[in-house]
């Protein structure tokens, strides 16, 4: 699975931002694709994750501002984040794994999880 991830940038504190990530390779139905964020000096944590069997995880620190979303045809998933926060500063990456979810609450998601995409880089100033 190829992940290409795009649509960073720097917003002011209350602005919005998309990222997108577009999957190839395999039969991706069978994958769960989602949006994970490093911040400086800061372990990987995951943000939204849609799982192949169409259930959505959001972190707590997202919910209601961030969505997640998935589209088969183009094999492309989505974050809409709005009402961004100067905390939500940090290189976002997606990634791909038959069990995102489960494997994102791994000891050590980073080795666990399947496929990465490149991040993308959300500034978000005050």
């Amino acid at each position: 699975v190829q992940l290409q991830a795009s649509g960073g940038g720097s917003v002011q504190a209350g602005g919005s931002l998309t990222l997108s990530c577009a999957a190839s390779g395999r039969t991706l139905s069978n994958y769960g694709l989602g949006w994970f964020r490093q911040a400086p000096g800061k372990e990987r944590e995951s943000v939204a994750i849609h799982s192949r069997s169409n259930t959505v995880y959001y972190n707590d620190d997202v919910k209601g501002r961030f969505t997640i979303f998935r589209d088969i045809v183009k094999k492309t998933v989505s974050l809409q984040m709005n009402s961004l926060k100067p905390e939500d500063t940090a290189v976002y990456y997606c990634a791909a794994d038959p069990l995102l979810i489960s494997r994102a609450r791994s000891s050590d998601p980073l080795r666990e999880i399947a496929y990465w995409g490149q991040g993308t880089q959300v500034t978000v100033s005050s």
